[in-house]
């Protein structure tokens, strides 16, 4: 009895002992089974357990954008991204050749596909400096021959427009110290200032296909790509500020001169006869861009005079009328800025001439003819004595009577288209003299 008691005691003692232990014993804890995207990529994530070709199997069933959004999910999917982007698989597939297409949805849709292009390289090259940025993206595409100067002679090729929404695209939103360093690499890859130079100290009419192909690289890739005029504004004056006042008009004209209907550079209609407002709006916008710079950081505008002046009479003195008409479309401010620094240099006669072209123009083209009023009433005040004054006004009105008459005479020599055209403008000339100066003497007599 007393060992079966015993024997009691012991299992009841080891049975409680147990029990205890259970009750103070901590739960296990559940394995972790979710892995944060940090996690997964130091421990290698599950894309770069991949074989090389599967994972660009599936990169390759991504589109553009999609690819620039995924590049961006950490560095090394951004790493894993250019090295996708740099097989030369990839460059086959998507580096676009051929730039010569015959409708505008297939000229669209390559344009488009370059803006991704853009999007993809400025995403995916985020992290790195801009120098091996820059180096590393040429380097793609500085082979094709649509997007190199004089390579490409088709007059349909959209490689120049393509290369100039890549690059917009690539660029945006980077500050003004990158964007130097771009140039200055564009500059360097094309040899562009050379070429330049070539375009420019060269004798109007010689190297027109230099100076053409000079043209639309400079404005479908540099300039006209930018919505924002401070942009263009700023690659404008780079391309300006290497040369002297000289250089910077024949290459001012050289960009934005008329051209003719044919594509080549209408520079001698610009001597010969006078061009409608569309011809030298361009010009005019280009102009207004530069004075605007000027004003904005307060600098003399003696320059931007001087420009004008070398401007109107490349390759020959400019007939008046395209003189007067690119005044008109410069606006009041540049207008005036212009003809009073004749007025100050006592240069009446040119400013009489100017006026009464001016005049023309707006009868011409539409303009309210109070805004030739008022622009003589300014140059009015140039002049600080009332003999001044008069003497102005008195060569003024018998410039008038000069080009009235010069008028008449051209038109009744002959028979020709022209010589039609020249007593249309005689005629015009009259009426814009009468609404002038019922404008002039009514201003005096308020």
């Amino acid at each position: 009895m007393v060992r079966t008691a015993s024997r009691n005691v012991g299992k009841y003692t080891s049975t409680h002992k147990s029990r205890k232990r259970n009750i103070h014993r901590p739960r296990p804890r559940p394995t972790r089974t979710i892995v944060t995207r940090s996690q997964c990529l130091t421990v290698g994530c599950f894309f770069h357990r991949l074989p090389s070709e599967v994972y660009h199997m599936i990169l390759d069933k991504m589109s553009m954008l999609e690819i620039s959004i995924f590049s961006m999910v950490s560095k090394e999917i951004t790493r894993s991204v250019v090295e996708y982007i740099s097989t030369l698989a990839w460059k086959n597939k998507t580096i676009i050749q051929s730039f010569h297409h015959s409708t505008c949805p297939e000229q669209r849709s390559t344009i488009g596909h370059y803006r991704d292009l853009g999007l993809l390289f400025k995403r995916s090259t985020l992290l790195q400096p801009t120098k091996d940025r820059l180096k590393f993206i040429f380097s793609e595409f500085s082979q094709v021959p649509c997007f190199r100067l004089e390579q490409c002679l088709k007059p349909d090729c959209v490689g120049f427009l393509s290369y100039g929404v890549f690059l917009q695209t690539l660029i945006a939103g980077w500050d003004e110290l990158e964007c130097h360093r771009v140039f200055n690499f564009v500059c360097d890859l094309t040899n562009l200032l050379q070429k330049i130079e070539i375009v420019v100290t060269g004798k109007p009419g010689v190297r027109w296909y230099q100076k053409l192909q000079l043209r639309l690289f400079c404005r479908q890739v540099l300039l006209d790509p930018w919505s924002n005029q401070m942009d263009t504004q700023f690659w404008l004056m780079q391309l300006l500020k290497p040369w002297p006042l000289v250089s910077q008009a024949h290459l001012l004209l050289t960009l934005y001169g008329p051209l003719l209907p044919e594509g080549t550079l209408g520079w001698q209609d610009l001597v010969e006869r006078g061009l409608p407002h569309s011809a030298l709006w361009d010009l005019a916008r280009a102009i207004l861009l530069l004075f605007s710079k000027l004003e904005v950081q307060g600098q003399n505008t003696n320059s931007l005079v001087a420009i004008f002046k070398e401007l109107i009479v490349i390759p020959q003195p400019w007939h008046v009328e395209n003189v007067a008409r690119l005044l008109v479309l410069c606006g009041s401010s540049l207008c005036y800025t212009i003809l009073a620094s004749k007025a100050v240099n006592g240069r009446l006669l040119e400013i009489s001439r100017l006026i009464v072209y001016i005049i023309l123009v707006c009868e011409k083209d539409g303009y309210h003819m109070s805004w030739a009023v008022k622009m003589v009433q300014n140059l009015c005040k140039v002049f600080s004595t009332p003999p001044e004054r008069f003497g102005f006004i008195q060569q003024l009105e018998n410039m008038f009577s000069d080009v009235t008459r010069e008028f008449f005479e051209f038109s009744v020599t002959g028979n020709q288209p022209e010589d039609r055209e020249t007593f249309q403008s005689l005629c015009i000339l009259l009426d814009s003299s009468a609404r002038f100066h019922t404008k002039f003497l009514h201003m005096f007599l308020k």
